[in-house]
């Protein structure tokens, strides 16, 4: 195993085409769901790589330029909220998931996802639950995801403003669930999910 992906999980393959692959924005009740892919390279090594939600906005943000600086190839991508109500979640998460490897100017010879489920794709392939906590490669993929998903969710509070977007990016916290009843659903709102389904009926 190279030393780039050497942590507490011992994985079958042991090359170094092994591309991680997370979302970021599976449970908010607005915006795109985001997914990032990254190859690191063996001998780039980033310290500090560990799941998204356990780091600062700001380590997150450092975290982040130096993936995009020192990986052998990454690409994030995402589904629409469009694609999430007429999909569902989970597909659209996985159909995320699928656009950030097909993206990668670098083809992996095997892919490791975070979580318990695979997209069906032509990559040889394994999920692994708590992933972005046992493969830096998925820990990399966390963390762009989720950098990029909360740059534009910030974006957005410029457009719509009275949500607090930029603070609860999208996920159902009191202060949004109360916007949502005082202004109604936004256009990146998704009217698939409650209380939004409800309030668009």
């Amino acid at each position: 195993m190279v030393f780039a992906e050497k942590k507490v999980l011992r994985l079958a393959y042991q090359g170094s085409l092994l591309a991680g692959v997370d979302e970021a924005g599976r449970g908010p009740l607005a915006g795109d769901v985001f997914s990032a892919a990254v190859i690191l390279h063996p001998e780039n090594i980033i310290f500090g790589l560990v799941d998204s939600k356990k780091l600062s906005e700001k380590r997150r943000q450092e975290l982040a330029v130096e993936i995009k600086e020192k990986a052998l190839c990454w690409n994030v991508a995402r589904s629409t909220v469009k694609e999430i109500d007429r999909f569902n979640i989970l597909e659209a998460t996985m159909m995320a998931m699928e656009r950030a490897v097909e993206g990668l100017r670098i083809d992996p010879e095997y892919v490791v996802v975070d979580g318990n489920r695979l997209p069906l794709w032509r990559y040889a392939s394994e999920s692994i639950i708590k992933g972005d906590d046992k493969v830096p490669s998925i820990s990399a993929a966390s963390i762009l995801a989720k950098v990029h998903r909360d740059e534009e969710m910030i974006a957005f509070d410029k457009l719509y403003p009275g949500y607090g977007f930029d603070c609860h990016k999208g996920y159902g916290t009191k202060k949004h669930f109360e916007a949502i009843g005082r202004l109604g659903p936004s256009l990146i709102h998704r009217k698939s999910f409650e209380p939004v389904k409800s309030m668009d009926a």
